[in-house]
């Protein structure tokens, strides 16, 4: 079954399942049976923040993915193809969710929980905070419909499930509950232990990629880091970690670039440089097709919602 989405605002020349058009800040709490699901080939111009407090879901984002249980707070980066839905074999997925333009602040909190092609997985979340944050889920459904004539309606139980903030405060007011979610979330969730198993020159390979993702790394010379030829480093590595030696090396390299971007005051061109990217238009595609906007938009926030 694929969801329809009535209602909801569409961008037209996207296939598959319409996303809400970039600007918009959409909220709702699904509980969906098996065989729901969700395709979008050309992804989505917003970022996609799901809550899981029951059953499991499963997403995928680019080459990317993940299963989504109770507590599990997952998002997907504008920019990517993705889907999610009911994991097969599961009753049902219940979920918040929320399509939005991220705050930039926000991405340093979600950077450790980053798996890979603009996939976020921040889990496990202690019991302790959960309830916070499906408080600040109900809260913002509520603020979504906020008027800006009178007080903002408190959540109540039967309300319609989905809401799209129109007004500019409003909007501003639900990204004020969705950060909540994420600070929550993001701030005493544990990242993962390093997976096991993985080959003692992957992971030194790896090591030195994030050591130095500027330095002039190609499949060579990370294999002769650690004593293989190319062709078994570059087996090895992809098949450990499921993505090639250089796809790594760009992930590193546009965090790399989104730090100094969010910490100092070089122009484009020079962070370009000092991340590793030699030719700065490229470096301009290459970090829109990942953060969903240019290096300068980035920098400086762009507008935190549309008009």
């Amino acid at each position: 079954m694929t969801v329809s989405a009535d209602g909801l605002p569409e961008t037209a020349d996207t296939p598959g399942a319409p996303s809400p058009p970039p600007g918009l800040v959409v909220v709702g709490h699904f509980d969906q049976p098996p065989g729901y699901g969700v395709e979008r080939p050309r992804g989505a111009d917003s970022w996609l923040f799901t809550w899981t407090t029951g059953g499991r879901g499963r997403l995928r984002h680019g080459r990317a993915e993940a299963r989504a249980g109770a507590g599990d707070l997952v998002v997907l980066a504008p920019g990517a193809a993705h889907g999610y839905g009911v994991e097969p074999g599961a009753p049902h997925w219940e979920f918040w969710w929320a399509h939005c333009q991220a705050r930039p602040t926000w991405r340093s909190w979600l950077r450790p929980y980053d798996a890979g092609e603009g996939l976020y997985v921040v889990t496990p979340t202690p019991d302790t905070v959960r309830g916070r944050v499906e408080a600040a889920f109900r809260r913002m459904l509520a603020d979504a419909r906020w008027t800006g004539t009178e007080a903002p309606p408190a959540p109540a139980a039967g309300e319609e499930p989905v809401a799209v903030a129109h007004g500019a405060a409003a909007r501003e007011l639900a990204l004020c509950s969705l950060e909540e979610v994420v600070l929550l979330t993001a701030g005493t969730a544990r990242t993962a232990p390093p997976r096991p198993g993985v080959d003692a020159r992957v992971r030194r390979a790896q090591a030195l990629i994030d050591a130095d993702p500027a330095a002039p790394h190609t499949v060579r010379s990370l294999a002769e880091h650690v004593a293989l030829s190319p062709s078994r480093f570059a087996h090895l590595f992809t098949g450990q970690l499921g993505q090639p030696p250089m796809g790594v090396l760009r992930e590193a390299r546009l965090r790399h670039a989104a730090r100094l971007l969010e910490s100092t005051g070089l122009s484009v061109e020079r962070v370009a440089a000092a991340s590793g990217f030699v030719s700065p238009p490229h470096f301009n595609r290459v970090f829109r097709e990942r953060y969903g906007r240019p290096p300068g938009a980035y920098r400086s926030g762009g507008p935190m919602v549309g008009t």
